[in-house]
Protein backbone atom coordinates (compact mmCIF):
# COMPACT_ATOMS: atom_id res chain seq x y z
CA UNK A 1 0.00 0.00 0.00
CA UNK A 2 1.33 3.19 -0.63
CA UNK A 3 2.06 5.97 2.06
CA UNK A 4 0.41 9.28 2.11
CA UNK A 5 3.64 11.03 1.89
CA UNK A 6 4.60 10.07 -1.72
CA UNK A 7 5.01 13.54 -2.55
CA UNK A 8 2.55 14.94 -5.69
CA UNK A 9 4.91 16.44 -7.50
CA UNK A 10 8.14 15.12 -7.39
CA UNK A 11 10.63 16.66 -10.21
CA UNK A 12 9.85 13.32 -12.88
CA UNK A 13 7.59 15.62 -15.04
CA UNK A 14 8.33 14.04 -18.70
CA UNK A 15 11.56 16.03 -19.94
CA UNK A 16 12.39 16.21 -23.59
CA UNK A 17 15.09 14.78 -25.88
CA UNK A 18 17.11 17.11 -28.03
CA UNK A 19 14.38 16.23 -31.04
CA UNK A 20 11.76 17.40 -28.85
CA UNK A 21 10.68 13.61 -27.83
CA UNK A 22 10.06 12.14 -24.43
CA UNK A 23 13.02 10.97 -22.72
CA UNK A 24 12.47 7.05 -21.31
CA UNK A 25 11.41 6.78 -17.68
CA UNK A 26 14.07 5.30 -15.97
CA UNK A 27 14.08 4.05 -12.88
CA UNK A 28 17.43 3.58 -10.78
CA UNK A 29 18.27 1.48 -7.37
CA UNK A 30 20.53 3.15 -5.28
CA UNK A 31 20.34 0.85 -2.52
CA UNK A 32 19.16 -2.04 -1.07
CA UNK A 33 18.97 -3.29 2.67
CA UNK A 34 17.69 -5.41 5.11
CA UNK A 35 15.34 -3.37 7.60
CA UNK A 36 13.97 -5.64 9.59
CA UNK A 37 14.81 -9.50 9.74
CA UNK A 38 13.44 -12.09 12.20
CA UNK A 39 13.59 -15.76 12.30
CA UNK A 40 12.15 -18.59 14.51
CA UNK A 41 12.42 -21.89 14.81
CA UNK A 42 10.59 -22.78 17.93
CA UNK A 43 10.34 -26.52 18.03
CA UNK A 44 14.18 -26.95 16.67
CA UNK A 45 15.33 -29.87 17.08
CA UNK A 46 12.39 -31.64 16.63
CA UNK A 47 10.76 -29.63 13.74
CA UNK A 48 13.74 -30.17 11.29
CA UNK A 49 12.37 -33.25 10.26
CA UNK A 50 9.95 -32.59 7.17
CA UNK A 51 8.02 -36.09 7.12
CA UNK A 52 5.35 -34.33 5.38
CA UNK A 53 4.74 -30.67 3.77
CA UNK A 54 4.04 -28.21 6.05
CA UNK A 55 1.08 -26.15 5.77
CA UNK A 56 2.58 -22.37 4.77
CA UNK A 57 1.03 -19.16 5.92
CA UNK A 58 2.36 -15.99 3.95
CA UNK A 59 1.85 -12.56 4.13
CA UNK A 60 3.17 -9.94 1.53
CA UNK A 61 2.83 -5.94 1.81
CA UNK A 62 4.62 -3.32 -0.21
CA UNK A 63 4.85 0.16 0.83
CA UNK A 64 6.54 3.04 -0.47
CA UNK A 65 7.48 6.93 1.15
CA UNK A 66 8.84 9.82 -0.78
CA UNK A 67 11.64 11.76 0.69
CA UNK A 68 12.32 15.40 0.62
CA UNK A 69 15.50 14.76 -1.51
CA UNK A 70 13.03 13.23 -4.32
CA UNK A 71 14.49 9.86 -4.04
CA UNK A 72 11.95 7.05 -3.01
CA UNK A 73 12.37 4.46 -0.36
CA UNK A 74 10.48 1.55 -0.89
CA UNK A 75 9.54 -1.90 1.54
CA UNK A 76 8.69 -5.23 0.50
CA UNK A 77 7.83 -7.32 3.51
CA UNK A 78 6.97 -10.64 3.42
CA UNK A 79 5.76 -12.90 6.44
CA UNK A 80 6.67 -16.90 5.96
CA UNK A 81 4.73 -19.15 9.02
CA UNK A 82 5.27 -23.24 8.54
CA UNK A 83 3.20 -25.81 10.85
CA UNK A 84 2.35 -29.52 10.58
CA UNK A 85 0.08 -30.68 12.75
CA UNK A 86 2.81 -31.22 15.48
CA UNK A 87 3.35 -27.64 15.77
CA UNK A 88 4.81 -24.75 14.56
CA UNK A 89 7.99 -25.40 12.43
CA UNK A 90 9.64 -21.48 11.84
CA UNK A 91 8.41 -18.08 11.42
CA UNK A 92 10.09 -15.44 9.31
CA UNK A 93 9.41 -11.71 9.10
CA UNK A 94 11.67 -10.41 6.44
CA UNK A 95 11.29 -5.80 5.48
CA UNK A 96 13.06 -5.89 2.39
CA UNK A 97 14.11 -2.24 1.22
CA UNK A 98 15.29 -0.07 -1.43
CA UNK A 99 16.14 3.38 -2.07
CA UNK A 100 15.08 4.29 -5.69
CA UNK A 101 15.31 7.56 -8.06
CA UNK A 102 12.80 8.00 -10.65
CA UNK A 103 12.79 10.12 -14.04
CA UNK A 104 10.70 11.14 -16.49
CA UNK A 105 8.39 9.12 -14.72
CA UNK A 106 4.32 10.67 -15.46
CA UNK A 107 2.64 11.31 -12.29
CA UNK A 108 -0.04 9.04 -13.36
CA UNK A 109 2.78 6.02 -13.48
CA UNK A 110 4.77 6.92 -10.33
CA UNK A 111 2.64 4.90 -7.55
CA UNK A 112 2.43 1.56 -10.04
CA UNK A 113 5.79 2.42 -10.60
CA UNK A 114 7.22 1.84 -7.10
CA UNK A 115 4.46 -0.35 -5.99
CA UNK A 116 4.70 -2.82 -8.63
CA UNK A 117 8.01 -2.48 -10.49
CA UNK A 118 10.34 -1.73 -7.44
CA UNK A 119 8.94 -4.41 -5.36
CA UNK A 120 9.35 -6.70 -8.60
CA UNK A 121 13.29 -5.33 -8.29
CA UNK A 122 13.89 -6.22 -4.71
CA UNK A 123 11.63 -9.97 -4.94
CA UNK A 124 14.20 -12.05 -5.71
CA UNK A 125 17.12 -10.59 -3.34
CA UNK A 126 14.56 -11.11 -0.27
CA UNK A 127 13.70 -14.53 -1.61
CA UNK A 128 16.89 -15.20 -1.45
CA UNK A 129 17.22 -14.40 2.02
CA UNK A 130 14.35 -16.45 3.25
CA UNK A 131 15.86 -19.77 1.45
CA UNK A 132 19.06 -18.80 2.88
CA UNK A 133 17.49 -18.64 6.36
CA UNK A 134 15.67 -21.08 6.02
CA UNK A 135 18.87 -23.91 4.88
CA UNK A 136 20.75 -22.59 7.63
CA UNK A 137 18.16 -22.62 10.14
CA UNK A 138 18.57 -26.97 9.49
CA UNK A 139 15.52 -27.29 6.92
CA UNK A 140 16.21 -29.21 3.68
CA UNK A 141 15.00 -28.18 1.56
CA UNK A 142 15.48 -24.71 1.79
CA UNK A 143 11.84 -22.91 1.40
CA UNK A 144 11.71 -20.73 -1.91
CA UNK A 145 9.06 -18.57 -2.09
CA UNK A 146 7.09 -18.81 -4.99
CA UNK A 147 7.16 -15.75 -7.33
CA UNK A 148 5.06 -13.09 -6.36
CA UNK A 149 2.83 -11.16 -8.93
CA UNK A 150 2.97 -7.88 -8.23
CA UNK A 151 0.98 -6.14 -10.54
CA UNK A 152 -2.29 -8.04 -9.65
CA UNK A 153 -1.62 -7.51 -5.97
CA UNK A 154 -1.29 -3.55 -6.80
CA UNK A 155 -4.88 -3.86 -8.09
CA UNK A 156 -6.13 -5.87 -5.81
CA UNK A 157 -4.90 -3.71 -2.67
CA UNK A 158 -6.42 -0.50 -5.08
CA UNK A 159 -9.47 -2.36 -5.34
CA UNK A 160 -9.82 -2.80 -1.51
CA UNK A 161 -9.41 1.10 -1.10
CA UNK A 162 -12.11 2.10 -3.50
CA UNK A 163 -14.70 -0.44 -1.70
CA UNK A 164 -13.59 1.08 1.72
CA UNK A 165 -13.70 4.37 0.72
CA UNK A 166 -16.90 3.96 -1.04
CA UNK A 167 -18.08 2.50 2.30
CA UNK A 168 -17.32 5.55 4.05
Amino acid sequence: MADDSIPAENGTAPATDAQGGPLPANMQVLAQFIRDFSFENPRAPNSLRMDQRPEIDMGVEMNAKGRPDGLFEVDLKLSVKASNPEGPMFAIELVYGGLFQLANVPQAAIEPTLLVECPRYLFPFARRIIADATSDGGFFPPFFVEPIDFAALYMQQKGQIGETAGQA
